[in-house]
């Protein structure tokens, strides 16, 4: 599985009329990829 780049982030965004620093572009990936964890922990926890 090929990781999305900050770069993929600030242009993806852009499209969608949201300008984004690389910076910001990484907090935001960080903070997905904590969200992930949270609900697949939380999924586990469930079954």
């Amino acid at each position: 599985m090929e990781k999305l780049k900050p770069e993929q982030v600030v242009e993806m965004l852009r499209k969608k009329g949201m300008e984004l620093s690389l910076e910001q572009a990484v907090m935001v990936l960080e903070f997905l990829q904590l969200l992930a964890k949270v609900m697949v922990a939380q999924y586990l926890k469930k079954n």
